[in-house]
């Protein structure tokens, strides 16, 4: 008879697995965490936030985000003037149409279950050179920037086009950007060459990966773009599965930033896209590490903005796999009011800037280089702690 074995043998006997979830690692959004005061306070008349981005002169840390609902020439003057930078979307209805004001109509009074068909045979309509070019003349002479944004796919067409007729800053824009993209059928962009080739800077987007970012920023990125999925019309986090909590991903990325700078020389803009809403949003992304914030759904509800009180994202008009929707974010008045008030509403969503401001002084940060030093905490009591009036007032 077989002797039975001991516990102990059978415990020698265990075989070790590895599981994946063990390995998980914990992430954060703005929701998740709250920045720390310190020793220091100053005055918000001190705060100091214009910047040098990519050789573009900034007043403010507010770059508008490439939609067709939020830019067009109209908004890029205004938000010009008011000391940001707005990105045309080359491959939108600014770039297909004469005047696309009757689409953009269309598309924002459009039915939802319509809304998705009409936006695939809006966008079936070829780009056309010579609206690219006449956009470029536009954006100058409304005193903007002339400032563009391709898919990887595209930027090899308009790149060299919009560098000559005179753009001042290209920014290459995918879902996932990463350092090597692995195709067979066809020459996939390489980075690279692309950015050598230009001789405008190149700007690249988005990831949410240190690693990915520096190689990147080896490849030649003037600038590199921070988010996949948390923009409010993005749907990439339901369709695929994919994306990482931004105030993680704009750490990670940042802290790739940093390391190239201390192995160059070269400081590489952060841009944090997505996912902020109201001025504690915009403050905890510089404190998590960006140098800008990239703003859509909270833009399009300006008077200036297109798309009429509505907004929808770049792979929305996919035909057969969007990763993006038409949301109704309404119209509360000017831009300048949601950028520098005065605030009528008091959930943050206007004055973005002021609250910036207001921020920085309660931390002690002058510069947004001193603020991307602040300390941040894990907060999950920050949105309710104290606040069951307002939340029973909801």
């Amino acid at each position: 008879m077989l002797d039975q074995p001991t516990a102990s043998t059978a415990s020698a006997r265990r075989r070790a697995f590895n599981s994946k979830v063990d390995a998980i690692r914990r992430t954060y959004g703005f929701e998740d965490v709250s920045l720390a005061p310190g020793l220091e306070t100053v005055e918000p008349s001190e705060v100091e936030l214009a910047q040098d981005f990519c050789g573009l002169a900034l007043a403010i840390p507010v770059i508008a985000a490439a939609m067709d609902a939020v830019v067009d020439v109209r908004l890029s003057g205004e938000l010009a003037r008011l000391g940001g930078l707005a990105i045309m979307n080359l491959e939108g209805a600014q770039t297909r149409y004469d005047d696309p004001d009757e689409l953009l109509a269309r598309i924002a009074g459009a039915p939802d279950d319509q809304v998705q068909a009409l936006l695939a045979e809006a966008y079936q309509a070829p780009i056309r050179e010579e609206l690219v070019a006449r956009r470029l003349d536009e954006l100058h002479a409304a005193g903007s920037k002339a400032v563009v944004a391709a898919t990887p796919g595209a930027a090899r067409r308009w790149g060299p086009f919009c560098a000559e007729h005179g753009a001042d800053l290209f920014l290459v824009q995918s879902q996932v950007s990463s350092a090597r993209h692995l195709a067979s059928g066809y020459e996939p962009l390489e980075l690279g060459d692309f950015t050598r080739f230009m001789p405008i800077p190149v700007a690249v987007g988005n990831t949410t990966s240190a690693e990915a970012a520096y190689l990147l920023m080896e490849q030649g990125a003037a600038s590199v773009f921070v988010g996949v999925g948390p923009g409010a019309a993005c749907t990439t986090r339901e369709v695929l599965g994919i994306g990482v909590p931004q105030v993680t991903a704009i750490s990670d990325v940042a802290a790739a930033r940093d390391a190239f700078l201390a192995d160059t020389g070269r400081y590489v803009p952060v841009v944090a896209d997505g996912g902020m809403k109201r001025g504690g949003d915009v403050a905890k992304a510089i404190a998590a590490g960006a140098d800008a914030v990239m703003l859509g759904s909270p833009l399009a509800r300006s008077e200036e903005a297109p798309g009429r009180g509505t907004n929808w994202g770049m792979a929305a008009p996919s035909p057969v796999l969007p990763r993006g929707t038409r949301i109704k974010v309404g119209t509360t008045g000017p831009l300048e009011r949601i950028l520098f008030g005065p605030a009528r509403v008091t959930d943050g969503t206007e004055n973005l800037i002021g609250a910036l401001r207001q921020s920085m002084a309660a931390l002690g940060a002058r510069t947004i280089r001193e603020m991307q030093q602040v300390e941040i905490v894990y907060a999950p009591a920050i949105v309710s702690e104290g606040k069951s009036w307002q939340q029973r007032g909801r």
